[in-house]
């Protein structure tokens, strides 16, 4: 059974959320300090975390930013800001995913369900497949090591990240709208959702780009969207 950790102190929205989550089969913890949280988050095993970013103790982006440095987990953002400022801060210290307060019930466990189905391909993809190497330009992307070079310096990607510019180099020319990126790399519906992809391109770019205001690799192509360049 999936593990999930709430982090969260108002404890009505926790419950909640935990008796939604629970009727849908998954084990459900909560906490509702984020000091606390951050230790349970990094010396438990969990299958995703859902982390508000308003906490008592330590906010919700230095937890975000702790946990990716150690482990790959899916994680959700919740907070009532609506700011955007918000949201691509939260998505460029390696979140998966950031949702505003309020939401139905319904959509949380769908995003949840979606985020560990995805998750679990990947890791399965990982531990069933002979290594696998796409090499384009300078770029060298190892799929089973989860691993990649950039001109021969390895560099750190986040899962989406690492996950986006491996889809678009196995698919080079194509142009595809952040519509349709959000779906194939998150397996969501976009419904206001695309600033998730641009903050991710943003990222990318500035790791395998020499100028990312002048990208040689991740072209934009105005009023649609983005493709690699071979």
């Amino acid at each position: 059974m999936d593990r999930i950790l709430i982090i969260e102190d108002e404890e009505s929205i926790a419950e909640l959320e935990k008796d939604y989550l629970t009727i849908s089969g998954y084990e459900v913890e909560i906490e509702g300090n984020g000091k606390d949280g951050l230790k349970r988050a990094l010396n438990e095993e969990f299958s995703l975390f859902i982390l508000d970013l308003m906490l008592p103790g330590m906010d919700g982006f230095e937890i975000c930013k702790q946990i990716r440095e150690f482990k790959n987990t899916p994680i959700l953002l919740v907070s009532a800001k609506k700011d955007d400022i918000d949201k691509v801060r939260g998505l460029g210290l390696g979140a998966d995913d950031y949702i505003t307060k309020p939401f139905s019930p319904s959509e949380l466990v769908a995003r949840v369900k979606a985020h560990l189905a995805r998750y679990e391909r990947l890791i399965g993809n990982t531990a069933g497949s002979s290594n696998s190497v796409v090499e384009i330009r300078g770029i060298k992307i190892d799929k089973t090591a989860r691993r990649i070079w950039v001109r021969g310096e390895e560099k750190q990607f986040t899962a989406k990240e690492f996950d986006l510019l491996t889809f678009l180099t196995e698919n080079p020319n194509h142009v595809y709208t952040k519509e349709e990126l959000f779906q194939q790399i998150w397996d969501l519906e976009s419904v206001g959702d695309v600033a998730t992809v641009t903050v991710h391109i943003k990222k990318i770019r500035e790791k395998i780009e020499m100028d990312s205001t002048k990208p040689q690799f991740i072209e934009t192509i105005w009023g649609v969207g983005y493709r690699f360049k071979l």
